[in-house]
């Protein structure tokens, strides 16, 4: 049974048990900030479990794309050494939200994997909640009584909390579990150790298939656990292990879910997936790894050196190392597998296959740039080399390879290995400690419980038509950041708008009598609308008048418009090809990442600041559907982004039918008059095959214009009103580079004869010319220079300029080539000592080496020193 089939059979089950078939959510999160990526295929439910919404159907089903680069077995650089951990994986579930519980989860889970799937029952063991103490709850017996109707009793394993209680984090929904493992072990080692003893004991042979979580419990910031309202289903099966047990393999990546990727790579490699364990598990990283970056990137998430983007950005890194090291990869490769990969999901992930070649061009540019990263780390070490005294690569060094070129510890001890050196494990562990500590702390926050302060009720967002209400407090919490303690409030409505869509949140403020407290912003976690401020009401339960920062409001809605009209105006002048990648749209700025491979040109830029600005004189009255079903929106040309997560019901902006139509939930003119002017003022790169635009609107574009008509005004009076402002200047700059050039002729005399006169002071020692002065040079090149023409007069040189360069200190050795073969003497060294005469440092190479400082009156004392060291 293939993989395509394995999938297909899963959904159809579950539809026939009258699920709803859901779509997957996107690789990358918005909204939630407990998580940068979907780690599990609950998460695109979690509000349902919170009771922050209500689900299209009590019965779901799907496959989930998933991403875990941490915790338990999921650390990135283990991942490819074992047969059966990934970044990416597909999670195939079914939920029940307060329908079903145990007894048809369980049943319909045994129904599956052995009459629909053939998986043979003997191989097959359940573990169930043994109970806890700690949170004084007693053993599973309903799960264990389940369990016994269809299975003996010597194949039902009682767990602990950590293999057998789920939870979704620290706080939170949570329960007890019951996980169905198999055996895949040949019949010969299953005769000797009986698989029940291997369960959850990380035996490759032996794993876990489905995980069936039944939600009863929430676990609350103190530690205790209260009853949810209504209990709930939540089952997850790793799709790549049950294709592994139902295809009869031992490991995940001889699936057929691998197999096309691995068979390209080892043809490209030229070697033989098997043979070699260092070779499979580079080939096993590409495999791996490719499928997290291609989708991640498909979903929106481009590598960055920040947050997701940086997890992403990492995952690529090591993939490349991994090819470049072991298979012997020095040119992009990573980027050629997306097209299979693309093939192989179109059909259940297509939006891979959709973006093509968006995402191949972005994985080559990142590895061109890597490459290149690669080869500098490469020359570092090579510069390190010579700077060591024995052969030890210091800890401090290796962690430096890692943080700055992307270098793992075991490239650096292979590279190190190849030169006879040996690198300070311990040293480099110290120091990925304190980075790992230093993070950890910039992200500490503590956040308590939500405490109700009236019934519990959804929020009602009324921000589009008022900028002020009446509003009561539902619920608050406490949180404490960086040693700040801030308040979360959610009201019964609010006019504030919650940051999301690239559109900041709302500030504003909350009064009751003469209590008047500040929101200092608005943010949605999932589908909550969260309030921020720095105090709690003295009287929780009042009623509080609620208004918006409504200039901050206003100017914020002219530059979320005119984002869509920058929008299509760059799909009509750059073509069609151009999509929303990320925004960022607050009351001073718009910034807007589209997909484009190369620099605008100014003509580019001119044209579409005309179309916008055309649009805007239209006066285009604001055209807002809400609640279109999804299809409906399409049918009128909204584009529906990738990476977006999307309703059954949407919001529909429209700028002229013909011109813009957006899925947009965020607020707006009601005529684009409004947004008044619309300037440019940057065209940049963002990452490969993105650019970003940042431009102003409004009272900004026109504060804008003023102040660059101001200094063209400066610049006419600095230059006598010329007729020709730009022949003038033209006239201006053509002068300069005459007298630079006649500059640089009298330097470049005066060095000469500098050199000249040097040359004559060499003195004899010991076999070699020395040559030890205090100079006066105009800046660091001529110093270069003359240290160089002295080398190539006297090839037993030992030379040390203590130099005046534009009354700044500097000092420069120069060792010639017959003096370097004797090793006698380091210029990187010799510079260190003499640097500390003028409060400076520096270094360089074994043969020429400067330094700067701050002390000019040392220059003297960098003499006395010299003639102390070379005697």
């Amino acid at each position: 049974m293939d993989s395509a089939t394995i999938r297909r059979k899963f959904l159809d089950f579950f539809e026939k048990k009258n699920h709803l078939i859901v779509p997957s959510a996107p690789l990358v999160l918005k909204n939630d900030p407990t998580l940068l990526f979907t780690n599990s295929g609950m998460v695109q439910f979690k509000d349902y479990f919170l009771g922050h919404g209500t689900p299209k159907s009590k019965r779901i089903a799907d496959t989930q794309k998933c991403l875990r680069v941490s915790g338990k077995h999921n650390d990135l650089e283990e991942v490819g050494i074992d047969t059966y951990h990934h970044t990416m994986f597909e999670m195939l579930g079914n939920w029940s939200f307060g329908d079903y519980f145990k007894k048809e989860a369980i049943e319909w889970a045994w129904e599956l994997l052995t009459d629909v799937y053939k998986l043979p029952k003997d191989r097959l063991y359940v573990s169930v909640f043994g109970g806890d103490k700690g949170d004084n709850l007693p053993v599973d017996t309903d799960a264990i009584a389940y369990w016994k109707s269809i299975v003996s009793e010597d194949r039902i394993i009682h767990g602990k909390k950590k293999d057998n209680f789920w939870e979704m984090g620290e706080t939170g929904p949570c329960g007890p579990c019951s996980e169905i493992h198999i055996d895949l072990r040949p019949e010969a080692e299953v005769k000797k150790t009986s698989g029940k003893e291997l369960v959850n004991n990380d035996h490759p042979q032996v794993i876990e298939i489905w995980n069936l979580v039944f939600m009863e419990f929430n676990r609350k910031a103190d530690g205790s656990l209260e009853k949810l309202p209504a209990q709930h289903v939540d089952t997850g099966m790793g799709f790549e292990r049950l294709c592994m047990a139902i295809q009869g393999k031992t490991s995940n990546y001889d699936t057929d879910v691998f197999t096309p990727l691995i068979t390209f790579i080892a043809e490209n490699a030229r070697v033989k997936y098997g043979e070699n364990e260092k070779i499979d598990i580079a080939i096993r990283v590409l495999a791996d790894h490719v499928r997290a970056v291609a989708f991640a990137i498909a979903d929106g998430q481009l590598p960055s050196n920040t947050g997701a983007g940086y997890v992403i950005r990492r995952i690529l890194r090591r993939a490349v190392r991994y090819g470049y090291t072991f298979l012997n990869f020095k040119d992009p490769f990573l980027y050629k597998l997306v097209p299979i990969l693309a093939d192989q999901m179109k059909d259940v992930f297509p939006e891979l296959h959709a973006q093509l070649d968006y995402v191949t061009r972005v994985i080559q540019e990142e590895e061109i740039s890597f490459l290149k990263t690669l080869d500098r780390g490469l020359k570092r070490f090579d510069a390190i080399e010579n700077e060591l005294k024995n052969k030890i690569v210091p800890g401090e060094i290796a962690f430096e390879l890692y943080d700055t070129f992307g270098f793992p510890f075991d490239l650096t001890s292979l590279i190190a290995r190849e030169k006879g050196f040996s690198v300070d494990e311990k040293g480099f562990q110290i120091e990925m400690q304190k980075q790992k500590e230093r993070s950890k702390a910039d992200a500490a926050k503590e956040t308590g419980d939500w405490v109700l302060v009236g019934d519990e009720e959804k929020t009602e967002f009324i921000g589009y038509d008022f900028l002020e209400a009446d509003v009561r407090v539902v619920k608050y919490r406490k949180l404490v950041q960086k040693n700040k303690e801030l308040y979360q409030l959610v009201f019964d409505r609010t006019p504030f708008y919650a940051e999301s869509g690239g559109q900041v949140g709302d500030t504003g403020y909350l009064q009751h009598g003469n209590e008047k407290i500040s929101i200092a912003d608005t943010k949605k976690e999932n589908e909550l609308i969260v309030h921020f401020t720095d105090k709690l009401p003295s009287d929780l339960s009042a009623t509080f008048h609620a208004v918006v920062n409504e200039r901050k409001r206003k100017l914020t809605m002219n530059n979320h418009s005119v984002t869509h009209l920058l929008h299509a105006a760059l799909r009509e002048v750059l073509g069609k090809h151009v999509e929303q990648k990320g925004s960022l749209v607050n009351e001073k700025i718009t910034r807007f990442d589209f997909s484009h491979f190369t620099a605008m040109t100014p003509e580019e830029i001119r044209q579409v600041e005309d179309r916008v600005n055309a649009k805007i004189r239209e006066d285009i009255h604001a055209d807002i559907k809400q609640n279109v079903p999804i299809d409906e929106a399409k049918k009128l040309g909204a584009m529906a982004l990738f990476g977006e997560k999307y309703g059954d019901f949407v919001r529909v902006v429209t700028f002229d039918s013909q011109f813009s139509v957006e899925l947009c939930g965020g607020t707006h003119v009601p005529s684009t008059g409004n947004i008044g002017l619309f300037k440019i003022i940057a065209e940049s790169s963002v990452a490969a095959g993105v650019r970003r635009i940042e431009a102003i609107t409004a009272e900004t574009a026109e504060q804008y214009v003023r102040s660059e008509l101001n200094l063209l005004d400066s610049v006419r009076e600095l230059l006598k009103n010329p007729k020709d402002l730009v022949a003038a200047v033209k006239n201006l700059t053509d002068e300069k580079h005459a007298l630079e050039k006649k500059l640089e002729a009298v330097n470049q005399e005066r060095a000469n004869a500098l050199k000249d006169e040097l040359a004559k002071k060499a003195v004899a020692v010991n076999g070699s010319h020395v040559i030890i002065e205090k100079v006066s040079v105009p800046n660091a090149d001529a110093l270069k220079n003359i240290a160089y023409a002295l080398r190539n007069q006297f090839s037993d040189l030992l030379l040390v300029l203590a130099a005046d360069v534009d009354s700044k200190p500097q000092v420069a050795v120069m060792i010639g080539e017959k003096l370097m073969e004797t090793k006698k003497y380091h210029a990187g060294e010799l510079v260190k000592v003499l640097a500390k005469e003028i409060d400076g440092g520096g270094g360089g190479q074994p043969f020429f080496a400067t330094a700067g400082g701050k002390n000019i009156a040392g220059l003297d004392a960098v003499i006395t020193k010299a003639k102390e060291l070379i005697g």
